[in-house]
């Protein structure tokens, strides 16, 4: 089993590709976009086992079912931590666990135990930060860097795809910022 991380798909969200808000997607209509999104988890995500933490803004502007159809595409066992873009009908669906605004979870990587905060936005501060808790986020699309400790979990940020923590291990450490409560904590920032 492994533990996937992602956020921001924005299925259905046709505005999403010409909005100046996030960075337009490449893509020429949603249906392609959604089908993209689809196949690029799926090729990512390969056991019906595998945990994915989607940390907000599932879909948008999909029918319910429409909604239900693509959820049900989709490998694995899905968790969604709450963004803006969720509303009632995509947190009704069959999530592996209950819908939460905000989640702390323990995930193994690299011969190690993480403790891991999701939220789709992101903080400045968090729960356990000097006790090494990391802190994945999404809802900026990749306009705000992450540091040696956070990670921005979007799509737009990871080729469209989910991303396992090691993943994001990596890319943290390629950070030279610490997040501001650690600045200046032994030799830090």
């Amino acid at each position: 089993m492994t533990t996937f991380f992602c956020a921001d798909l924005h299925l259905g969200h046709a505005t999403l590709l010409t909005s100046a808000v996030a960075r337009p997607r490449p893509f020429a209509s949603i249906e392609e976009h959604d089908e993209a999104l689809i196949a690029r988890w799926n090729e990512t995500v390969r056991s019906a086992s595998d945990d994915v933490y989607v940390l907000g803004d599932f879909a948008l502007g999909l029918n319910a079912d429409a909604l239900e159809r693509v959820f049900k595409r989709l490998r694995g066992r899905k968790h969604l931590i709450i963004g803006n873009h969720d509303h009632k009908r995509t947190v009704r669906l069959p999530w592996s666990s209950q819908p939460a605004d905000l989640r702390r979870i323990a995930v193994d990587a690299g011969g190690r135990r993480y403790d891991i905060i999701a939220c789709h936005y992101p903080m400045r501060a968090w729960v356990r930060i000097h006790h090494g808790a990391l802190h994945l986020y999404g809802h900026t699309h990749g306009s705000l860097p992450g540091t040696r400790r956070s990670c921005d979990v979007g799509l737009d940020v990871w080729d469209y795809r989910p991303v396992t923590l090691d993943e994001v291990l990596d890319a943290m450490a390629l950070s030279d910022t610490w997040p501001e409560e650690l600045q200046g904590i032994e030799g830090r920032g």
